[in-house]
């Protein structure tokens, strides 16, 4: 079975993130770990635990001050796709379903 083409194109870039969802249980999980690669509608990330395959997550991402001249963080809403292994690392794929950027005084 061939997969269908990308919709956007994913480029490598290691950003600290912080990730928090559900377990299937009720209880709230958050772990920090950083992303491997992103696109416009999705990311590759290694995270020390691995929600569910179809798991609602919100993922903080902490923008560089350097390239965004002015402390901002990504606020995603997603849902894991998949596990897979990029660039020798397992980690986690998941769709970016809403995005915001906030400004911020703090690191992820």
């Amino acid at each position: 079975m061939t997969r269908p083409p990308r919709a956007s194109v994913r480029i490598p870039v290691e950003l600290p993130i912080k990730v928090s969802w559900k377990s299937r249980k009720g209880n709230y999980r958050q772990v920090q770990g950083k992303t491997g690669s992103m696109s416009g509608n999705g990311l590759f990330m290694t995270v020390p635990l691995r929600p569910g395959r179809a798991t609602e997550i919100n993922i903080t991402v902490q923008l560089p001050v350097e390239v965004t001249h002015s402390p901002l963080q990504l606020l995603c809403k997603g849902r894991v796709v998949n596990w897979k292994r990029e660039g020798g690392r397992l980690g986690v794929s998941a769709v970016i379903d809403a995005y915001e950027l906030q400004p911020t005084r703090r690191p992820v």
